[in-house]
C-alpha cells in the first residue's frame, strides 16, 4: 500500500497525472467583464477547471494567439488577413473565428452635457480635429476634451475604420489604457467625449447616433443593434488557433448556450442567439 501511494506521489511529481484543466483567455478589455463573468460561473459548476482571464486589447490578445501563449484570444475586432497569415505560418491553421455576443460602440459624454445626439460625420469631424467647439455641434461654446483608447485597442481600430473611414485620430485625444479609464475620465470632465463599449457606460451619458443627418438617432439598445438600426455595432469574438477540442471546446459551447448567453445580458451586451 505504502509503495502505491508513493508511486501515486511521484506521478503527481512530475506531472503524469490529471491536475486539472486550465484555459486561458487573453486580449480585449471591451470583453474582459463578460470574460470574468463567464470564467467564475463556469468554474462554479465545473471545480476542475481553471480559466484565467487578462486584458491588454485586442492586439495583445491577438498576438498571443499567433505567439501560442494563450488558448482563447478575445477580439473586439475581426483578425485581419496578416495577423491570420502569421497564424497560418507557425500553426499551418488560419485560426477559428466564435462570435460571442454583439456591442453598440458607444460614445459617452458627461452628464451635464446638453448634446443628446451626433451623426457619425459629426463624431468623425470631432476626432479628426476639424470641429473643436461643442457650440458647433449644438453644445456650449468650450473647447471639446477627446478621450480615447491606445493603437493595440480593438475599439480604437473599429472605430477608427468604422467611424473615421480610415483617416487619423487628431494628435490631441488622450490615449487610455481601457475603456474604464475613458469613462472615469469623461465623467469627471464637462466638456469630454468618448468612445467604448456600451456594458462600461455608467456615470456618463450616452449620446444617439445617426447614420446622417437626414436619419433618425438610436441609442445602443439591444432591439437597436439586433435590428442594425444603430449605425456603429459589432460582434465580439473569441479567436482559437484550430478547432477547438476538449475543455477549450466545453467552455466555448457553453458561452454559446442560452445559459452563457444569458451572462452576455447580464452584463449590458447583446446575445449572438
Amino acid at each position: 500500500m505504502k509503495k502505491i501511494i508513493l508511486l501515486l506521489a511521484v506521478l503527481a511529481t512530475f506531472g503524469f497525472m490529471q491536475q486539472g484543466e486550465t484555459i486561458t483567455m487573453k486580449g480585449s478589455d471591451t470583453m474582459v467583464i463578460l470574460a470574468q463573468r463567464w470564467a467564475e460561473v463556469y468554474m462554479s459548476k465545473h471545480p476542475g477547471t481553471v480559466i484565467q482571464v487578462t486584458g491588454g486589447g485586442s492586439g495583445t490578445g491577438i498576438s498571443a494567439l499567433i505567439n501560442g501563449t494563450t488558448d482563447i484570444c478575445n477580439s473586439s475586432r475581426p483578425m485581419k488577413k496578416t495577423e491570420k497569415e502569421k497564424l497560418r505560418m507557425r500553426f499551418n491553421s488560419l485560426g477559428v473565428e466564435i462570435k460571442a455576443a454583439k456591442d453598440g460602440l458607444a460614445v459617452y459624454v458627461n452628464e451635464t452635457n446638453p448634446v443628446q445626439e451626433l451623426t457619425i460625420a459629426q463624431i468623425k469631424a470631432i476626432y479628426t480635429g476639424k470641429t473643436t467647439n461643442w457650440k458647433d455641434v449644438c453644445g456650449p461654446d468650450a473647447k471639446i476634451i477627446l478621450y480615447g483608447r491606445e493603437n493595440n485597442s480593438g475599439t480604437y481600430v473599429y472605430f477608427k475604420d468604422n467611424v473615421l473611414e480610415g483617416d487619423d485620430y487628431v494628435s490631441t485625444m488622450q490615449s487610455m489604457p481601457g475603456t474604464a479609464a475613458v469613462v472615469n475620465a469623461v465623467a469627471k470632465d464637462k466638456y469630454g467625449i468618448g468612445y467604448g463599449g456600451v456594458a462600461y457606460a455608467q456615470g456618463i451619458k450616452v449620446v444617439k447616433v445617426k447614420k446622417d443627418s437626414n436619419a433618425p438617432a438610436y441609442e445602443p439598445s439591444e432591439g437597436n443593434v439586433k435590428a442594425d438600426k444603430y449605425p456603429v455595432s459589432r460582434f465580439l469574438y473569441m479567436y482559437t488557433r484550430s478547432r477547438p477540442t476538449g475543455a477549450v471546446k466545453d467552455f466555448i459551447d457553453w458561452t454559446l448556450s442560452n445559459e452563457g448567453q444569458e451572462i452576455v445580458k447580464e452584463v449590458k451586451y447583446f446575445p449572438v442567439r
